[in-house]
Formats: C-alpha cells, structure tokens, sequence
C-alpha cells in the first residue's frame, strides 16, 4: 500500500527531493565533503525517481497527481507526458553532471558562497522538474517564477558591482514578463474557464482572433524573455558574469531551456499550430525566430570572450526549437523538441569545456587559447566535436535535429527558413571553430606558456560524458533515455490531440 502510493506520487517527489536537500546542504556549510554528498545523493535520487516513470511514457501513458486542491480548478496539478518527461530526463541527467563538474570547478578556483551556490542549484532543479511535470497553466506559472528567483543567487554569485548589475538586469526581464505571462493565464481562465495542458490545445472557438492574439502574445512573455529571444535577450549575455557552471545551468539544463519548453507548452497544450496560423500568430513568430537565429550568430562572431561568444550562440540556436513550434508540421516539432535535448548536451560540453579551460589560464579571451590544444588534447577534442555538433554536422545529436528542422521547412512550403538554418550552420562553424583550429594548430601565448596539463578529473569526466553522449546520441538517438521516442511521441499528441 504504502509502495503504491509512493509509485503514485512520483511526479511530485521527482519535484520535492531537491528542497530538503538544499536545506541538508544549508546545514552543512562547514563540512565541504558532506554538502557536497547531499548534492550528489539528491541528484542520483532524482534521476531515479524521474527515469523509473520512462518506461511509462514510452508505452503511450500518463502519470499524474494532484497535491493541492485549493477550489475548483484552482489546482496544483502534476502530470508526466513525453514532452514534460524528455525535459525532465534531460535536466536531471545532467544536474547530476554539472554538480560533479561543479565541485572540481569551485575547489580549483577557492570560490566564494560555495553553500549558497548548491543549495541555489538544487532549489533551481526542483523548478525545473515543477515546469516539465506541471499539469497546468498555474503549477506552471508557480514554478517558473519559483525558478526566476532561485537562479537570482547565482546570477549574483561573485558579490561585485558587475554581478549585481547583472543580477538586477536578469529580475527586470524575467520579472515583468513573468507577470505579463500571469495576465495571460487569468485571460485563459476566464475565456476558456480552465488550464489544463491538452495535446493539440483548448482554446480554439473559445474567442475571437484578435482576443486570441492577445492571449497568445502575454502567455508568451515569460518564455519567450527566458528563451532570450532578440529584442528581449540583453539579460542573457550580461548573465555570463556568473562562474560558468552557472552559465552551464542557465544554457543548457534549466532557464533557457524552461522558457523553450514554455513555448512548446503554450504553442502544443494551449493554443496549437493550426489555430497559430489561423490568428496570424505563426508567421511573425516564425520570422521573429528567423532574425535571432542570424542576428545572434553574426553577434557571436565579434565576440573574442569565449563565454559571450558561448552565449550568443545559446541565443540563435534556442530560436530553433521556437522556430520547429512555429512551422507546425510533424517532422519540424519533431525537430524543436529533440533539439530541446541536443542542444543541451552539446551545449553544456561547450560551457564546461570552457570552464576546464578557466580552472587552468583564469583567462577565456579566444585570441589567448592558442595552442592550449597539445597540451589539453581532450578538453579540445571535445569542444572541436560538440562545436561541430552545433553547425549541424552528421553523428552528432545536433544534426537529427536540425535534419527534421530543415524537413519541417519543407513540408510547409517556407523554404526561406531552411536557408536559414543552413546559413546558421555556417555561421556556427565561423564562430566555434577558429577557436578549436587555433589551440591545435596555432602559436602558445606567451602568456600561456606555464600551463601544462588536462584540469582535474572532477571537472574533466563530465565533459568527457557529455561530448561521448552527444556522439552516441548523433548515431543512436534512442540509444540513451530514448529521447528521440519521447520526442516523435510529443509530436505525435500535439497533432493528434490525443496522448
């Protein structure tokens, strides 16, 4: 009985199993070994619980709780489908990762607020699994906002006036448009008279076009500032200031990625791509899409910061998944939401390639990392791959997606958009690859002529994971969590109305 109802239950503690442990780690700001095990164990739990609900998912079902029952339709309401479990599978893998990468990054450098940074994290995963598993318009919103305000100390983590700038510039964005996001859900209530996540949408009928646009416009605030499309992305680059197992966090497992998933959500569960191109929503999103994409990639080629230049690239290949939403077609969703996946494992590879690099020169200006590649060959070797993997190319898991993304383009007619990709791809390989070609086959820096040697194995292994993951996952994309089932299954219920 009491198995049951655990087994029941498990959505809601795939979402709790992180608080009390940021608590556990709070409590042991003395003792480094036991915060860091506190870490650790929640992270191997929450993989445990989230991946034990898989094989579930994959047969066609659904789980779900309901916690909380404040009044009728006032809810908080969790259910697990293949979107919300690709998302969830995604973040929890590589929470685990990151924290790994993390204690060799921090104890390598002697940082600072080491107690606040792990409890922050766990604090930001456990939003991060509300938004995945939530059921609903309000659980969603509760932990979006939950997570804006978690991530807010690690934003802020160095404690100097950069930071805190930084700091203040990420709450204006994600706070207002949070709250314009709210307005939007109030306005779902009262036309539609209820929030629940439905395949293929609700609102359809409920009012007339321009009312609808509106809707869709304020629902999508929130999602569309984390997801840093342009002109709302200022926070994004500005937020590199924080150590970079941050800016791993907020690229590749939580914050961009929850505001992609909030697009798919709205655009599949709320509204749906039919009654997008039916309000004349679709089109401008697509080509609002289409603009980040190129804008962001021609930014990052004038970045020499490898963070920043990191960072524009978030921007323009986060447009992808908003692009394959807006196009609507089968393969394109298919391709919006397995990119929701590669990108992260790929992006995450890059950011903590970039850390490796920083625990050893505390310098990430490209024009220094000259020649940094004979003498950490494996750090390189899997930024060079993850590199090419962004750009698109074959047996990296970024080329399944961006393959169904050029698909989608087709099957609707818009062709434009498949140019656009492939420029994109070429520009991802005019921004990413000068920095590989340079550290195998350029001069060192003088500057650089003391450093010797691959960084410590805590901070090397996740890496090394990631960039194999991407790899396996390029040639066998169902081979590891069967994360190209989950999301040709997401597609699927979208279009079908059905789970």
């Amino acid at each position: 009985m009491i198995m049951d109802v655990f087994m029941g239950a498990r959505p809601l503690w795939a979402v709790l199993v992180s608080i009390p442990a940021a608590f556990l780690i709070l409590a042991s700001r003395n003792k480094p070994n036991l915060r860091e095990f506190w870490t650790l164990a929640a992270a191997v739990l929450k993989i445990g619980i989230v991946y034990s609900m898989l094989p579930a998912i994959l047969r066609g079902e659904t789980l779900s709780c309901r916690p909380l029952i404040l009044a009728p339709g006032i809810e908080l309401f969790f259910r697990v489908d293949a979107a919300g479990m690709l998302f969830a599978a995604l973040a929890s893998a590589l929470w685990l990762l990151t924290s790994v990468f993390s204690i060799g990054y921090m104890r390598s450098l002697h940082e600072e607020h080491q107690t606040g940074y792990y409890a922050s994290f766990a604090l930001c995963l456990s939003a991060t699994m509300g938004i995945a598993f939530a059921g609903n318009l309000l659980t969603f919103f509760i932990f979006f906002e939950m997570l804006t305000l978690a991530t807010y100390p690690l934003v802020v983590h160095e404690r100097n006036e950069e930071a805190l700038k930084a700091g203040r510039q990420y709450l204006t964005y994600t706070l207002i448009s949070g709250q314009m996001t709210l307005v939007g859900i109030v306005l779902v209530y009262l036309t539609a008279g209820q929030g629940n996540f439905i395949p293929g949408g609700f609102m359809g009928g409920t009012a007339d076009g321009p009312v609808l646009a509106v809707i869709f416009l304020l629902l999508l605030a929130g999602p569309a500032v984390k997801a840093g499309m342009m002109p709302f992305h200022g926070w994004l680059p500005a937020a590199m200031v924080a150590p970079t197992p941050v800016s791993a966090l907020l690229h590749a497992v939580a914050v961009v990625k929850a505001g992609c998933f909030g697009v798919l959500r709205i655009i599949g569960y709320v509204f749906d791509p039919g009654l997008l191109l039916e309000i004349g929503a679709a089109k401008p999103l697509a080509l609002l899409s289409g603009i980040t994409i190129v804008f962001a990639s021609l930014i990052a080629l004038t970045r020499p910061n490898l963070k920043q230049r990191l960072a524009y690239s978030t921007i323009g290949q986060l447009s992808y998944i908003v692009l394959g939403a807006a196009l609507g077609t089968s393969s394109a969703l298919i391709g919006s939401f397995f990119h929701l996946f590669a990108h992260g494992i790929m992006k995450i590879t890059l950011f903590f390639t970039a850390g490796a690099i920083y625990t050893k020169t505390h310098d990430l200006d490209i024009r220094k990392l000259s020649g940094l590649g004979l003498t950490m060959p494996l750090t390189f070797m899997a930024y060079t791959f993850c590199a090419l993997g962004i750009a698109g190319m074959p047996l990296a898991a970024g080329f399944i997606s961006k393959w169904n993304l050029l698909l989608g383009a087709s099957e609707s007619g818009q062709w434009g958009y498949a140019v656009i990709l492939i420029i994109s791809g070429l520009l991802a390989c005019g921004y990413l690859l000068p920095v590989a070609y340079s550290a195998f086959r350029g001069e060192r820096d003088p500057d650089m002529s003391h450093i010797e040697g691959e960084p410590n194995l805590w901070t090397l292994m996740p890496l090394l994971i990631t960039s194999i993951a991407a790899l396996v996952l390029g040639i066998f994309p169902d081979a590891i969590g069967h994360f190209y089932s989950l999301a040709r299954i997401a597609a699927e219920n979208i279009l079908t109305g059905t789970y």
